[in-house]
C-alpha cells in the first residue's frame, strides 16, 4: 500500500473529530470553589516566597480572607435564586448548583472561618526560646525527637503549611455535597481526604500518637476510596455513564438511546447492587457510621484538637450532603433496597456509638463516640426519604458543626505540662477552678445531649419528626433510647466539673488570644439561637432541601 494511501486512510478516519468543543464552564456559579482553592495555590506560594517570620500572618489573613469571600459568594447566589428557581447544573454536568449545595457549601466555610481561628491561636503553650507557639509540629518532616526537631523547636519554626492544606481540603469539600457525576464525587473525596490525613500527622505534642493516628486514617481512607473508585466502575457498567441522573434514568427504566456497546451489561442488577453499596460504604466511612467507625476514636484523640475539631464538624457536613444527593438522586428507584440497610446501619451506629462512649475516660474519645452517634441520628433523617428528611439533616449539620468546633476550642484550653489534659479524671472541679469555661463547655455537652433551648434539641426534634412522618417510627424510639443513655454520659462530665473536688496538681486553664475566644463565643451564641429561636433557621433550610434533578 502506498504512502499516499495510508495517509488519505488516516486523514479519513481523523475527519469527525476535528471539532472539539470548547468546555462551557459558569464561572459566577462555581466562584465560592475556585477562590478557595486560588487562595490555597496562593498559600502554596506563600511557603516558597514569603520569609519565614512573615508566613504565618500572610497566611491566616489570606485563609480568613478567602473563606470570608467564598461564603460571601455563597449567599450572592442563593440571594439570586441559584438555591430555588434557578437551581441547575453547571461545568458541563459536573456540579449542581441548587438548595441544598449551597446550604452546606455556607456551612463548610463558616466551620472553615472559626477552623482557621483554633489553628492560628498561640498563646496557649508557653513562649519555647522566646517563640510563640502553636498546635502544630515545629517541622513536621522531622523524626520526633531528634535533633533536627530540637533544632526546629530552638530556631522557632512554625509549621505554617496548615493553612493551605486547610483550604484544599475545605476546596474538596465544597465540591463533594455539589458533585453530579460520580467521577467529580470522587476527585473531591481525595482532595479533601488528602489533606486531613496530613494535619491529622502534625500535632506538636504527642507526636508520635498524632503519627499513628494519621497512619490508621490514611490506611482505612484508602480502603474506603478504593470500594468507592470499585463501586463507581460497576454503576458505569452497569448505566453506561457516570452522571447522576442518567444513572437515575437507567434505574427507573425511562432511558431512551442505549449505546450498543453498554447494551449487554446495562440493566444487570447485580452490577447496580453492588456498586451502589460499594460506594454507600465509602460514604458512611467518611460519615463515621458503625461498621466503619473504627478509625473514628483513634484519630480524634491523636490529631491536633484544632484538626479534630475542624475535622468533626465539616467532614460530617460534606459527606452527609453527598450521601443524601447520592440516595436522593441517583437512587430514588432503589428505595425499597437502600432504606432497609440504611435502616440496620442507623440503629446500630445510634446505639453503638452511645453505649460505648459510657466506658470512655479522654474526653476526645468520649466526644468521638459522641459523633458516631451524632451520625446514626442524622441517618434517621437521611432515611425519611421526603423533602422534611433532607431539610431536618441540613439543619441538624449546620447546628452540630457549631457545637462540634465550640467543644473542641474548649478541650484546648485546659492544660498540664504534658500540653493538653484529655483525661476525664483532670477535669475535676473544673467548675470551681474556672467557672466561665466550664459552664460554656456544659453548654455545648448539653446541646450534644439535646435538651432543649439548644440547637441539639430542635436538631433532634426536626430529624426525629421527619423520620416519623416517613414511616420510620422504630428509628425514633431507638433514637430517644440511645438519646437517654446518651445523655448520661454528658451529665456526667458536668457532675465532674461542677461537683468534685478539684484536685491541688490538677490542670490550669490557659487564657486563649481573641481568635479562639471567638469560635467559642461563635459556637456558645448559635448553639443558643438556634435552641431558642430556630424557626428562620428550619424555614431556610425546608427552602434549601430541594434537590435539582
Amino acid at each position: 500500500m502506498s504512502a499516499s494511501a495510508v495517509h488519505s486512510l488516516w486523514t479519513t478516519a481523523a475527519d469527525p473529530i476535528t471539532k472539539i468543543d470548547a468546555p462551557k464552564i459558569e464561572y459566577g456559579q462555581l466562584s465560592p470553589t475556585l477562590i478557595v482553592i486560588g487562595a490555597a495555590i496562593l498559600g502554596v506560594l506563600i511557603e516558597a516566597f514569603v520569609p519565614r517570620k512573615s508566613r504565618y500572618y500572610a497566611q491566616v489573613f489570606l485563609s480568613v480572607v478567602a473563606l470570608a469571600a467564598s461564603f460571601a459568594a455563597v449567599v450572592a447566589l442563593a440571594a439570586r435564586g441559584y438555591g430555588t428557581t434557578k437551581a441547575g447544573i453547571a461545568a458541563m454536568g459536573a456540579i449542581a448548583v441548587d438548595g441544598p449545595a449551597l446550604f452546606l457549601q455556607g456551612t463548610i466555610l463558616l466551620a472553615g472561618i472559626l477552623g482557621v481561628f483554633t489553628f492560628a491561636e498561640r498563646r496557649l503553650d508557653p513562649e519555647t526560646h522566646g517563640n510563640k507557639v502553636d498546635s502544630f509540629a515545629a517541622q513536621a518532616a522531622s523524626v520526633p525527637g531528634s535533633d533536627s526537631e530540637k533544632a526546629a523547636v530552638k530556631a522557632g519554626f512554625t509549621t505554617t503549611e496548615v493553612f493551605p492544606l486547610l483550604l484544599f481540603a475545605i476546596g474538596g469539600m465544597l465540591i463533594f455535597p455539589a458533585a453530579n457525576d460520580l467521577l467529580t464525587l470522587f476527585i473531591a473525596l481525595e482532595v479533601f481526604s488528602l489533606p486531613l490525613y496530613l494535619l491529622c500527622a502534625v500535632a506538636r505534642r504527642k507526636r508520635l500518637m498524632s503519627q499513628e493516628a494519621a497512619v490508621k486514617y490514611f490506611l482505612l481512607g484508602a480502603f474506603a476510596s478504593a470500594f468507592t473508585v470499585f463501586g463507581i466502575a460497576l454503576l458505569y457498567g452497569y448505566a453506561g455513564s457516570v452522571k447522576y441522573a442518567t444513572i437515575a434514568q437507567v434505574v427507573d427504566g425511562t432511558i431512551g438511546d442505549i449505546n450498543p456497546a453498554l447494551a449487554d451489561t446495562m440493566g444487570n442488577d447485580a452490577l447496580l447492587l453492588i456498586g451502589a453499596a460499594m460506594i454507600v460504604m465509602g460514604l458512611l466511612f467518611k460519615v463515621g457510621a458503625v461498621p466503619f467507625h473504627m478509625w473514628t476514636p483513634d484519630v480524634y484523640q491523636g490529631a491536633p484538637t484544632p484538626v479534630t475539631g475542624f475535622m468533626a464538624a465539616a467532614t460530617k457536613v460534606a459527606a452527609f450532603g453527598a450521601l443524601l444527593r447520592l440516595l436522593y438522586v441517583v437512587l430514588p428507584g432503589l428505595r425499597w433496597d437502600w432504606r432497609p440497610v440504611m435502616w440496620a446501619v442507623a440503629v446500630v451506629t445510634m446505639l453503638g456509638g452511645a453505649i460505648v462512649a459510657i466506658t470512655q475516660t479522654d474526653i476526645k474519645r468520649l466526644l468521638a463516640y459522641s459523633s458516631i452517634a451524632h451520625a446514626g441520628f442524622i441517618l434517621a433523617g437521611v432515611i425519611a426519604a421526603s423533602p422534611d428528611g433532607v431539610s431536618s439533616v441540613l439543619f441538624y449539620l449546620g447546628a452540630y458543626s457549631f457545637v462540634t468546633i465550640g467543644a473542641f476550642a474548649v478541650v484546648t484550653l485546659v492544660r498540664d505540662a504534658g500540653g493538653e489534659a484529655t483525661h476525664l479524671s483532670k477535669w475535676a472541679g473544673l467548675g470551681r477552678r474556672s467557672p466561665l469555661v466550664a459552664a460554656v463547655f456544659a453548654v455545648f455537652l448539653l446541646a450534644f445531649a439535646g435538651i432543649p433551648l439548644t440547637s441539639g434539641f430542635a436538631g433532634k426534634f426536626a430529624v426525629f419528626k421527619a423520620a416519623a412522618e416517613g414511616g420510620a417510627g422504630a428509628i425514633v424510639v431507638v433514637g430517644v433510647i440511645s438519646s437517654a443513655i446518651a445523655a448520661f454520659f454528658y451529665i456526667r462530665v458536668i457532675v465532674l466539673m461542677f461537683f468534685s473536688e478539684p484536685r491541688p496538681e490538677g490542670p490550669t486553664v490557659a487564657v486563649p488570644s481573641p481568635l479562639t475566644m471567638t469560635a467559642i463565643a461563635v459556637g456558645v451564641a448559635v448553639t443558643l439561637v438556634l435552641g431558642i429561636a430556630p424557626q428562620y433557621f428550619l424555614d431556610l433550610a425546608g427552602q434549601a432541601g430541594v434537590f435539582v434533578r
